[in-house]
Parts: C-alpha cells; sequence; structure tokens
C-alpha cells in the first residue's frame, strides 16, 4: 500500500480509458414478429461520435445495421431523441448532417424518403412510429429564422410527399395511434413553458389517415404528462405530476381518469429528449415500471411486484414484444448493458424475473476495487431546505492517504438544471476518486425525482438555490470531517456551468471551478439560444423585458469583479444551445482582471463532447488544472497551460 496525498495517488485509470468507456448504448427495440432481433443505438467516440444502429439477429450474431459514415441521430430541439426505427425489416433513419429520413435495405444503400429542405438541416424528424405504409413523426421546420413543429406522415416507398396530420402547438411529442387506427394520442405544449412545467394529453379521431379535431384528455399549464401509451382501444396509460409526483394513471376516451399507483415517488422524469419510455405495456395490461432501484411489474388492481435482477439503474428507454422489455441496465459497478427482461422468467418460477445481457457498452479496464459505490445523502441547506447528493469517496486498492490529511472534494453539478444525479458506473468520477479526489453529484433545488415542489424551488431562483445547494453539500462533507475545506472545486456543464460560475463569483466557498459550455450571462443567452429552450429563462429568472435587471444581476458575469480563483473553460465551437460566445464572454473579463484561467475550445463539438480525443484532452486538462490549484501533482497527466 502506497502512503501518498491525495490526488497523487497512483490510478491505472486514464483518460483514455473514460473515452473508450463513454460509447453511449440507447433505444433498444426489440424487432421482428415475435421479437427475435435486438436492435440499438451506439454512439462512438473514437468514430468522431458518430451514432450507429446496431443489431444482434435471432442467431446470436452481432452486426452494425448502418454503415460508415452513415449517423442516425436528429436535432430536433437540438437534443434530440429518437432518430431511427425499422419498416418492413428495414432500417428509417433520421442522418445527422442533413437531417432527413432515409430507408435501408439490408445489403442496399440508403434511399431519402423526405424532399431535400429549403435550408440545410431545415427539416428534422424525430418518434418514428410505423403506421402501414407510412411513419408518423414529429418534424421540426426551420424557415428563414422561425421554428415550427407538427406531426407528419412519410411514406415509406420513396415518393417524397410529407403530409401534415397536426399542427398548431410549439411542441408536440408522442404521437401514438390507437390498435384500432381509429385515434391519435400525443402531448403538446406551448411556450413558455416546459414539458415538465406544464403538458397536455389530446386524443383525435383519425379517418383514411386525416387526423380530426383534437380533445384535451389529461393535463395543462400547471400540470405536466408524458409517455401516453394505448392501454386498449378505449383507454390510455399515462404519467401525470397532478399529485405532485409523476404517478401513472389510466385515461379512458370519455375523459375518466384512474391512479394506477399513487406514490411518493417519480414514475418518469423531464422529457429533454424526445421518445423516453419509463415503462411498457404488457399483452395482458400489466405495466412494467421502474421502482427504485427495481423493475417491477404494476398490475391493474395496484399491486406491485419488484424482479429480483441483478441491475439497480435502469434507464428512460423501453420496448416490449407484449411479453418481454428491452432496455438498459448498469449498476454502480457495472457498465450499461442492453438487457431483454421477461418479467415472468426464472429458473424457480416464482416470477422474480429474468435478464438476458444482449451487449456491454464496454468492458471495465480496472478491477472493481478501483470504482467507488456512492452513498445517497441529505445535506441541511438554506431556509430549512434539505438537500439530495450521492457521495463517492477516494477509492483505491494500492493508496492512502497521511494520517490527518482529509481529502479534496470535487462538486458535480448536472445539467438542466432540470435533471438528475444516477448511481450507474461512471468512469469519469472513478477518474477522479481511484487518484485520491472525493465526488460529491448534487441534485439541487430544481432536480428531478422528488416530486414537482422540489423541482419548482427553482422556480425564480436560478443561481440562488442551485448554488446555496451546492455549498451546503459540499460544506456537509466539511463539517463532518471527510472532506479538507481550503481544498474544495466545483464543476459542471451547461445549466451545471452556470452554477459553477455563479457559486465561484458569488461565495468563497471552492478553490477552482471548471464550466463544460456553461452559461455566463442572460441576456446574450436568451437572444442566442435555441427555440426550445428560448423561454426556459422566464421560469427560472423571470419574462424579459420585465425582468432585465434581475437578468443582468443574476448572470456570472456582472459579479466577476468578486472572483479571485482560477477558472478552467470548456466549450463546443457548435454548440447551438449554449453558443462559444458565453464561454468567450467570461474567458474575456478572466484576462481583463488577471484570473489564471485556461479556455479550450473544441472543434466539431456540440453540447457535450462526443470524440475520444476531446474527452481525452479535456479530461486530462481538468485534473491537471485542479493539481496546479489544490498543490498536488497527478501522475501521467500533462500540464496544463493557465493564463493571466
Amino acid at each position: 500500500m502506497t502512503t501518498t496525498s491525495y490526488g497523487a495517488w497512483p490510478s491505472p485509470l486514464s483518460a483514455a480509458h473514460v473515452a473508450a468507456g463513454s460509447v453511449g448504448l440507447s433505444w433498444p427495440r426489440l424487432v421482428g414478429d415475435t421479437g427475435d432481433e435486438v436492435w440499438w443505438s451506439e454512439s462512438r467516440p473514437e468514430e468522431g461520435g458518430r451514432y450507429v444502429v446496431v443489431r444482434r439477429r435471432a442467431d446470436g450474431s452481432v452486426q452494425d445495421a448502418l454503415p460508415a459514415p452513415w449517423n442516425a441521430r436528429t436535432r430536433v430541439h437540438e437534443y434530440g431523441g429518437s432518430a431511427w426505427t425499422v419498416a418492413q425489416g428495414d432500417l428509417v433513419f433520421a442522418e445527422f448532417d442533413d437531417q432527413r429520413l432515409w430507408r435501408l435495405a439490408d445489403g442496399g444503400d440508403p434511399v431519402a424518403l423526405t424532399p431535400e429542405p429549403a435550408e440545410p438541416a431545415g427539416d428534422r424528424y424525430a418518434e418514428l412510429q410505423v403506421v402501414h405504409d407510412e411513419v408518423w413523426c414529429v418534424r421540426e421546420r426551420h424557415r428563414d429564422g422561425v421554428v415550427t413543429r407538427g406531426l407528419v406522415a412519410v411514406p415509406l416507398d420513396g415518393s417524397g410527399v410529407v403530409r401534415e396530420l397536426v399542427s398548431g402547438s410549439d411542441f408536440l411529442a408522442y404521437p401514438r395511434l390507437s390498435p384500432d387506427g381509429r385515434h391519435l394520442a400525443w402531448v403538446a405544449w406551448d411556450h413558455p413553458r416546459m414539458p415538465w412545467d406544464g403538458s397536455e394529453l389530446r386524443v383525435a379521431p383519425v379517418d383514411d389517415g386525416r387526423v380530426g379535431e383534437p380533445r384535451t384528455l389529461l393535463g395543462g399549464p400547471t400540470e405536466s404528462v408524458v409517455q401516453p401509451q394505448w392501454l386498449d382501444p378505449a383507454a390510455l396509460v399515462a404519467v401525470t405530476d397532478r399529485s405532485g409526483w409523476w404517478n401513472l394513471v389510466r385515461v379512458d376516451l370519455d375523459g375518466a381518469v384512474t391512479p394506477l399507483r399513487e406514490a411518493p415517488e417519480e414514475a418518469a422524469g423531464p422529457m429533454w429528449v424526445l421518445g423516453l419510455a419509463w415503462y411498457s405495456v404488457l399483452d395482458d395490461g400489466r405495466l412494467v415500471v421502474r421502482h427504485g432501484e427495481h423493475l417491477a411489474v404494476l398490475s391493474q388492481d395496484g399491486s406491485l411486484r419488484d424482479l429480483d435482477l441483478p441491475q439497480t439503474d435502469w434507464a428512460p428507454m423501453q420496448d416490449t414484444d407484449g411479453r418481454r422489455v428491452v432496455t438498459l441496465a448498469a449498476s454502480a459497478t457495472t457498465p450499461e448493458s442492453v438487457v431483454v427482461v421477461d418479467p415472468d422468467g426464472d429458473s424457480e418460477g416464482a416470477g422474480a424475473g429474468q435478464v438476458d445481457v444482449v451487449h456491454v457498452s464496454a468492458a471495465v479496464p480496472v478491477d472493481t476495487a478501483w470504482l467507488p459505490v456512492p452513498t445517497r445523502e441529505t445535506f441541511p441547506s438554506v431556509d430549512g431546505r434539505v438537500v439530495h447528493a450521492l457521495v463517492y469517496p477516494p477509492t483505491s486498492p494500492r493508496a492512502s492517504a497521511p494520517d490527518g490529511e482529509l481529502p479534496p472534494y470535487v462538486v458535480f453539478v448536472h445539467g438542466g438544471p432540470t435533471s438528475q444525479a444516477d448511481a450507474r458506473l461512471d468512469l469519469e468520477k472513478a477518474f477522479f476518486t481511484s487518484r485520491g479526489i472525493g465526488v460529491v453529484d448534487v441534485d439541487y433545488g430544481g432536480s428531478t425525482g422528488y416530486g414537482r415542489p422540489y423541482r419548482q424551488s427553482l422556480q425564480g431562483q436560478w443561481g440562488v438555490v442551485d448554488v446555496e445547494d451546492c455549498v451546503a453539500a459540499a460544506r456537509g462533507l466539511v463539517d463532518a470531517g471527510r472532506a479538507d475545506g481550503d481544498r474544495l472545486v466545483i464543476r459542471g456543464g451547461s445549466a451545471g456551468g452556470w452554477t459553477v460560475l455563479a457559486a465561484l463569483t458569488r461565495t468563497d466557498a471552492f478553490a477552482a471551478g471548471a464550466s463544460y459550455y456553461g452559461v455566463a450571462e442572460l441576456v446574450r443567452f436568451a437572444q442566442d439560444t435555441h427555440d426550445f429552450e428560448s423561454r426556459y429563462l422566464d421560469g427560472l429568472i423571470g419574462p424579459l423585458p420585465e425582468s432585465l435587471a434581475l437578468y443582468e444581476e443574476r448572470a456570472p458575469l456582472s459579479h466577476v469583479d468578486g472572483l479571485s480563483c482560477p477558472v478552467l473553460l470548456l466549450q463546443g465551437d457548435e454548440d447551438m444551445v449554449v453558443p462559444p460566445s458565453q464561454a468567450e464572454l467570461f474567458r474575456d473579463a478572466l484576462v481583463r482582471k488577471h484570473i489564471p484561467h485556461a479556455y479550450l475550445l473544441f472543434a466539431g463539438e456540440q453540447h457535450g463532447f462526443r470524440k475520444a480525443e476531446s474527452v481525452v484532452a479535456a479530461l486530462e486538462a481538468e485534473l491537471s488544472f485542479y493539481g496546479q490549484v489544490l498543490g498536488f501533482t497527478p501522475p501521467g497527466v500533462p500540464q496544463l497551460e493557465l493564463e493571466r
């Protein structure tokens, strides 16, 4: 056992390992009449972040269904979502470069299904649903700076004649045709609301492929509805937060709403991307749902049976053949995998469930002894609030610190801000903890997972409550004698980057901070950001122009004079969500104050880094940055040059 200072522990886990392990799995599907094939998406850093559709055939062989250089990724809402489906055995997908829909037969070449748009990538498609000889989906249209959306039907024959089915709302999601083909259901909402603030479940009659006048069955300005699924031709299942928690309900076409299970826990989450599925409806009417760390079977009478499976973290992406579900699962020490779950199958017939691991995202490059296992903890915050967090202690089987030394901690701030920390294996966190740097991943007020009031606590308080809660979690560890109060740093991306910059300019709690594509000011951000979030600040801060003074006062850029610690800024040059101008405005302010800093701009990266070389460079720069600020030399990492 080596004795050396926290932060300088030798670790076998490199930034290259983290990049290789960041292969992202998404959108698993059961394909074929009997669901005998499993398809899914992979984002591959070593291929420049290309999204590849992969299939496992009935004989167990695995192959790419989408050859290079094709990239199945949609830009709807800029965050994207479900971008492909299988129609008559062929892959139908949205190509990232031109955003058109294409059809690819096995062994053939892709054939365009949608016309070339009037503007580059001006027509975008997501949430593809096969309806007879068409694909029904969401279309987002960009024309001369104006963005509109609708539900459309795209013929599979390649004629390119796209029919509009539904319009009239700023945003639409979840187009779902009833089993008898007589009704279409979808979710709609309008500016300035975000979908987790208020949305509506609408249903309209369908006659000969034409959609009639809609009715609203559920939801409104202060009620969020997500994921409608047809239970039978006369009733749907949906998730609503009208109880204060996202709970499952049955919704009949006559308007009757019946709770399926009311509990102080979330059956769904925020709809940041299109197509998310937190539950599946089986042929017999039972539902496979997420329940804490379990998958569970929910019967129509409200009874719940947890499945006894080894995985503990379940992604909000499910598909079913009516008997089994395919989803993504992980744990604190096992990587994300595509799994097929039979809720009634096991060797002893006890109904505990059976899981088939179809594909593992990447091999774990180190022994599990190097991987931190988090604890869920709460800390007291301002005004009697309680903040939730996951705490990852420094973890190494081969190193320890000198007696009496306390570890540095880095506060992870998730984006959104309407998101939630998860406890699945994260090699990025292990990159730090294996070197003797603790991690606390904070679910500050505004995070999902704790009910609507907790989520709404950030309304009008962005830059205040999130900062207070991150400081409270860090100081809670210091007060408990678990962290060195002089060696606390904070890092986050997007909205998390905003919280980083706000915490650094408004408090003295942290010795340094790293902002990944973070928001630095608000007036220009509101003008420059994309349509989906263009009115998000109405709720988080206030509407413009009435709240202009508050926008200016709340912005970290307005408080750089109160900053004295170093800052690391990391940014993608093609980011349309938080444009590079945000990082560059803050960089310029740091230059004027002669504050030590570094600004790294990554070519070809959007909102979130997907290329292996970007992930490696960013992570090594961040570790070197912390070492220089906190007084340790991380072995094997090139030194980042700081400017003043």
